[in-house]
């Protein structure tokens, strides 16, 4: 019986991880359960899993959620706050952490199940984007699992043998991720001059929350991968590539030195990702319905449009930079997402703050979790100063 912890219970990737606990009572058991504030939401999840431990990071919800427990007869601990959700992570209650808390804010709780040897399913990609280095380092001294439940890394690590080998010696060429295109595929600048929040999180293929709804509407969401890629893959740079598949089917693809080509295909479900990684080596039911290619009748794949979508060059020159680039990037792109959804920034902005900002902070070496803390904090402040001469 596994137990397992979900850091973000009542957001889209947690939601899917509970189902798929549901359907294996006798494997599966949702021991903690930890949310920002959604006190209504986390407070059924826990009247229907009856876990052993709820948390909810903002400290003033703390006794909204034990009185809403206690009226459902839910007795179990509560906690609150980030240092709460960290120790949850790290501690005996599981074995195994689903780290889905969007942004920053995942850091130090994913750190933290890597360092304690526990099978750490990540959909936090912010937090091996900031500090890729230190996430292997970390789980270099815990000795446990990290299997990606992004659908795309999750596919290349089910078309890599043992998941993550020595690329080099298992004669791979390249790795290919596959992007939707988002909302916006096949229009121009010209075109998105006036898009709104709302119609930039009218995701075709996938149900998200906004802020990463956006990020895949700019493709930054697919520049955040390529960099995520790198770190859990050992691959270079220039081994990485993405092309647009507006079907999500095909979820990505190892290129083979001897001309083979080896592709996950699935409907675009993260059930089937999450149970892989629930289970792995093992195959179990996700309560996904089978691919029929028939009824599809075609796959399509075409070169992303770096000029319109400048997001994903800026990733893509972030890791070739080095250091702490890509840990600017992301923060700049999280303040800048946060601008656009509040009406403050145009949405071609987006890729004009965050360069902006990456230009005026050159990138330094990443040390140790607090310097990169620090960066983080520094570049927010930076892109909000930018944010208010240029815009507002």
């Amino acid at each position: 019986m596994r137990q397992v912890a979900v850091l973000g219970a009542t957001g889209s990737i947690g939601g899917s991880t509970l189902d798929v606990i549901a359907r294996h009572p006798g494997r599966f058991r949702a021991a903690v359960l930890a949310a920002n504030r959604d006190t209504a939401s986390l407070a059924k999840l826990c009247e229907r899993f009856r876990p052993d431990l709820a948390i909810v990071a903002d400290p003033s919800m703390e006794a909204d959620l034990a009185r809403r427990l206690a009226a459902a007869g839910v007795r179990c601990e509560v906690a609150s706050g980030h240092e709460a959700v960290t120790q949850a992570a790290a501690g005996p209650l599981c074995d195994t952490v689903v780290a889905a808390i969007v942004g920053a804010a995942g850091l130090d709780s994913t750190l933290a199940a890597a360092r304690s040897g526990k099978r750490l399913l990540l959909a936090n990609k912010e937090s091996i984007v900031m500090g890729g280095a230190l996430l292997l380092e970390a789980l270099r001294q815990g000795g446990g699992d990290l299997i990606p439940i992004d659908s795309e890394h999750n596919a290349i690590f089910q078309c890599l043998p043992g998941g993550r080998p020595d690329l080099h010696r298992s004669g791979v060429r390249r790795i290919v991720l596959t992007a939707s295109g988002g909302p916006f595929r096949g229009r121009t600048r010209a075109d998105l001059g006036a898009v709104t929040p709302d119609e930039a999180c009218a995701h075709p293929k996938w149900s998200m929350g906004r802020k990463i709804s956006v990020d895949s509407a700019t493709l930054m969401n697919k520049g955040l991968e390529v960099i995520e890629a790198h770190h859990l893959f050992a691959a270079p740079v220039d081994s990485i590539d993405v092309v647009v598949h507006p079907q999500s089917l095909v979820h990505s693809m190892v290129d083979y030195l001897d001309g083979s080509m080896l592709a996950q295909l699935g409907n675009p479900d993260m059930r089937t990702a999450i149970a892989c990684a629930l289970a792995w080596p093992e195959r179990i039911e996700a309560g996904v319905a089978p691919l029929d290619l028939a009824a599809h009748a075609r796959l399509d794949f075409e070169q992303p449009d770096t000029e319109t979508f400048r997001c994903l060059a800026l990733a893509f020159a972030a890791l070739r930079t080095g250091g702490d680039a890509t840990a600017i990037l992301n923060a700049a792109n999280e303040v800048a997402v946060e601008a656009f959804l509040a009406g403050t920034l145009p949405f071609l902005g987006i890729a004009e703050l965050v360069e902006r900002v990456l230009e005026e902070l050159p990138a330094e070496p990443v040390v140790d979790v607090q310097s990169l803390v620090e960066r983080d904090a520094e570049a927010r402040r930076v892109t909000r100063d930018v944010l208010h001469r240029a815009y507002c």
